[in-house]
């Protein structure tokens, strides 16, 4: 094979999810010399992180869906493969790989696919589910973002998983953060008491109305304290009914949709993820290399990342006593909160985004070589 070896990003949407960000947090630890990369969104209206991309260096296209279950997409697709020559397709969330594997299968040469599996099956709705098996045995090789994501998997076939955990850019996160007062008075914070954060969009998974209620509960014996939600209010009537039945109003502020979320890190006193389900949470992670302590939900990949009442304190999902409960601890106990602060950094510092990029570009020339392309 003469040249880099031609990459193509595909994922349904650049929307401000964790995969989506992956992606961008990747770009610039890509090897260039031995790879040519290029990425493929499908929905025009998710292209929050499109400019991101480009300014990183990777060319992007979008195949310009322009309504759900439109499959027309996928000869758009094929016809841009075939054009570009790309070795390696990489496909994100299952829409995006199963519409790759049944358009690309045919196609002479044919790419080898490549599909990382970011939630644990049970996540995904009955007919995600099934779509994905059906077209799982496709796929040349397949990474889990965790060992929970991984033996979630129910595939047909033998096809390679490969464990590589999410990673992070700690020193640039900590480089680009906002000293903590700025960053309080950018989300409209006092700049006294202590304030909950958490980053994610506003979907049933997050699990934002159990944190609502445990905010109940908190406020209730410490006034002064504020809950702060960051994240695309994709499915906000939940969460914002909830606000208004526990009188939340002036303690739980809506941020919405931050670009710079992680800039805006020091604003908080601690990181809260309620979530229901999980894969690996870029959010955790991010949160814990700018050492804020951490109370989160014990779903997924987070047990392996975390580790209860060493860098975080885990709690079950859908328990918002739980919730409260790991909250007080965390208020109420200054050395616990110190020395939960210091072990988090320390520990998503083995979680880097270089390491990350260069076990997925290992995966792709095992692939390409196992179909007798010497990469």
């Amino acid at each position: 094979m003469g040249g880099p070896i031609r990459v193509l990003w595909l994922i349904k949407g650049l929307g401000p999810g964790g995969a989506e960000r992956l992606l961008v947090s990747a770009a610039p630890h890509v090897d260039r010399e031995r790879f040519s990369y290029e990425a493929c969104y499908l929905l025009p209206w998710k292209d929050h992180l499109a400019p991101d991309l480009e300014a990183a260096g990777i060319p992007v296209t979008c195949l310009g869906v322009r309504r759900a279950l439109d499959p027309s997409w996928v000869g758009r697709l094929r016809a841009l493969v075939r054009e570009r020559g790309h070795d390696v397709v990489h496909a994100h969330l299952p829409y995006a790989a199963a519409g790759a594997r049944v358009g690309l299968r045919s196609l002479r040469p044919r790419p080898v696919i490549v599909y990382t599996e970011h939630n644990t099956w049970e996540r995904y709705s009955p007919a995600t589910r099934r779509l994905n098996a059906a077209t799982f045995g496709w796929n040349d090789a397949v990474i889990a973002v965790s060992g929970a994501v991984a033996g979630s998997i129910r595939r047909p076939g033998r096809v390679p998983v490969h464990v590589i955990p999410n990673g992070v850019d700690g020193e640039a996160l900590r480089a680009e953060a906002l000293p903590r007062a700025e960053a309080r008075a950018e989300l409209g914070l006092p700049r006294d008491g202590f304030v909950v954060g958490t980053v994610g969009g506003l979907t049933a998974k997050k699990g934002h109305p159990h944190l609502v209620r445990a905010a109940r509960i908190v406020v209730d014996r410490h006034p002064e304290a504020r809950f702060v939600f960051v994240g695309l209010p994709a499915d906000p009537l939940p969460v914002e009914d909830e606000i208004a039945r526990l009188g939340l109003g002036d303690r739980v502020v809506l941020a919405g949709y931050r670009p710079d979320a992680g800039r805006l890190g020091a604003a908080f006193d601690a990181f809260c993820l309620p979530s229901i389900h999980e894969g690996m949470p870029v959010s955790l992670l991010e949160a814990m290399s700018l050492g804020l302590p951490v109370v989160a939900t014990a779903v997924g990949g987070v047990p392996e990342v975390a580790t209860d009442g060493e860098d975080a304190l885990l709690v079950p999902p859908a328990d918002h006593w739980s919730l409260a409960g790991a909250l007080f601890r965390v208020i109420e106990d200054g050395p616990l909160r110190e020395a939960l602060a210091a072990r988090a950094r320390a520990t998503a510092a083995r979680f880097g985004v270089e390491a990350m990029v260069r076990r997925t570009e290992d995966v792709y020339r095992e692939a390409l070589a196992a179909t007798g392309r010497v990469p």
